[in-house]
């Protein structure tokens, strides 16, 4: 079997000199960096998803344990300090939107993902920040890309595709490598992340 790690070097996307996010916070870096993500759980029998660094060391975990398609999830770090609450809201029996919360005592969530549209087999989503004055991202998911984000003016700022092996087999479509700009929070992709894992039932 394939080991999942190390991860292979992935080309560059776009402007190796894109604009720094609005995004603030512990968890960026000033380089480009790359993770790998299984979307499979820690433990046994259960449910979630995990993300590697380029060591091939945990940095991000979710755990759903025996409960798979949960309408409330957790990003955690690997001490399993909670980064965000992510929770489905059913606006009706075809159609969910995802929000996020920083803190389960917080009213507001820290973002929205909802459904804009589908075209040419990819689907869109729109992400907004409602605590910074209507800021907003946009999540794609399908074609050559399995995930793409990107800022208001279209920037890429992340991008995941199906990780292939040191020989160039593509692995299953529940292991990704995904390329994260500099100067872009990177709990905040994998949120986002986990969100695209929940619509695509893989959590």
């Amino acid at each position: 079997m394939a080991k999942v790690h190390p991860i292979l070097a992935v080309p560059s996307i776009g402007n190796a000199s894109a604009s720094i996010s609005p995004l603030t916070g512990p968890y960026m870096t000033s380089k480009r960096e790359t993770f790998t993500i299984w979307m499979k759980s820690l433990v046994m029998q259960g449910h979630g998803c995990t993300a590697y660094d380029e060591n091939g060391e945990i940095v991000y975990r979710v755990e759903n344990y025996d409960n798979k398609h949960s309408d409330e999830v957790y990003l955690m770090d690997l001490r399993g300090k909670v980064l965000f609450t992510i929770c489905q809201q059913k606006m009706c029996v075809f159609r969910s939107n995802w929000e996020a919360y920083e803190s389960n005592e917080s009213d507001t969530p820290f973002f929205r993902v909802r459904k804009t549209r589908i075209f040419g087999g990819c689907s869109s989503y729109k992400v907004t920040m409602p605590s910074d004055d209507g800021n907003h991202y946009t999540l794609e998911a399908g074609g050559k890309s399995t995930i793409r984000i990107s800022d208001g003016s279209g920037e890429v700022l992340a991008e995941a595709k199906r990780k292939q092996s040191s020989s160039g087999v593509e692995l299953g479509d529940d292991v990704l490598s995904l390329v994260v700009e500099p100067h872009v929070d990177h709990s905040f992709i994998m949120a986002l992340v986990t969100v695209y894992g929940l619509i695509k039932r893989q959590i």
